[in-house]
């Protein structure tokens, strides 16, 4: 069932190593150029962003995890009261389960409930896209996910992987539906043609999901007979910050970059890159086992970071922070410079 393999996925998620085990998210090789004489002040620092009409107080969305279980729905309920508080943006898992099993609505309902003014985020699987209106309708959503995972479903034992309508998929939904469509990966990444055919279908945004963070493959190793092709493809992906790169430089919508993003800093960097948001999952699902409070306290070390990280560069606000200037290395500016995107122009940004 569904609703029983939500729970597993809980659970691997808490309790084994589900990361990328080599591969890195490439943020690593980002050195944002340090600033001796800053000329502000750091308590003065602003990171409001505006995402779809509504302001947020931090550019941070915590990124569809879980629904459709009764355990989760106490998950989902830290995860609001946390995002409501620090307003920030807030994703759900996919809502599939709930569509097909309205008695699990309440797992996903309740993060409107605690949160009433929080940019709220349904989902919903690509595969799975006739019930698109039905995810939209089932609470005041701000947007809708539909995610694409191949990667994930073609490891998992009981996996969907006819791919071949995902694009028309995603029009159907963006002409349905009066809410933005953000298309997300979840874990794998996207690459620049990618994303400019689902603008051109109707994404509103695309949230990369790139890979360096948790990887679906491993946790859908845990669950199958035959650990072997999970393993063979646990490192598979575009690192986050190529992927979070080769979306910038190709359409115009608000990008949100995920997948491994675990620090202040790392987020500091896909911000400068030109990222709208950052997403973070793994590390705060592990905080609301204990309420929201602890992820409170998770998301404003990891906004400390941020503001530290701004104010060593000297940039006030996050326009500021796209202006200043940073080096790509090593693999990453490697993969970059393949693909035909110079990076040497970040270098000296401030100087234009």
């Amino acid at each position: 069932m569904i609703s029983d393999r939500k729970l597993e996925h809980l659970w691997l998620c808490k309790h084994c190593d589900v990361e990328h085990k080599h591969k890195k998210t490439g943020f690593e090789e980002i050195e944002l150029i340090h600033k001796a004489l800053p000329q502000i002040n750091k308590e003065e620092i602003n990171i409001t962003t505006e995402f779809f009409g509504k302001t947020l107080e931090a550019p941070i969305i915590i990124t569809g995890m879980t629904g459709g279980h009764p355990a989760s729905l106490a998950i989902n309920r830290e995860l609001a009261r946390a995002a409501e508080q620090l307003k920030i943006g807030l994703g759900m898992g996919s809502q599939r389960a709930a569509v097909e099993n309205p008695e699990l609505r309440s797992t996903y309902t309740v993060m409107r409930d605690e949160a009433p003014s929080t940019f709220l985020i349904g989902n919903i699987g690509a595969p799975q896209i006739e019930y698109a209106e039905e995810a939209a309708g089932m609470m005041n959503l701000d947007a809708l996910a539909v995610h694409i995972n191949p990667l994930q479903e073609a490891i998992q034992p009981e996996g969907d992987v006819d791919a071949s309508n995902y694009l028309q998929d995603v029009q159907e939904a963006s002409k349905k539906l009066d809410i933005p469509i953000i298309v997300k990966e979840t874990g794998a990444g996207i690459k620049k043609e990618d994303a400019m055919a689902l603008t051109n279908a109707g994404a509103a945004a695309i949230d990369v999901a790139g890979a360096g963070g948790t990887s679906w493959a491993a946790v859908e190793t845990y669950r199958s007979k035959d650990p072997y092709l999970g393993n063979l493809f646990r490192d598979w992906g575009i690192p986050t910050a190529v992927s979070t790169v080769e979306v910038l430089k190709s359409v115009n919508v608000p990008i949100i970059s995920s997948g491994g993003i675990r620090s202040g800093l790392d987020a500091a960097k896909a911000l400068a890159l030109g990222a709208e948001a950052v997403g973070l999952a793994l590390p705060v699902l592990k905080e609301a086992y204990m309420g929201y409070e602890a992820v409170k306290i998770k998301i404003m070390k990891f906004i400390e970071e941020l503001k530290v990280a701004m104010y060593l560069v000297g940039a006030s606000d996050i326009s500021d922070l796209r202006k200043s200037d940073l080096l790509i290395m090593g693999k990453t500016r490697e993969w970059l410079n393949l693909r035909g995107i110079n990076t040497e122009e970040y270098a000296r940004r401030s100087q234009l």
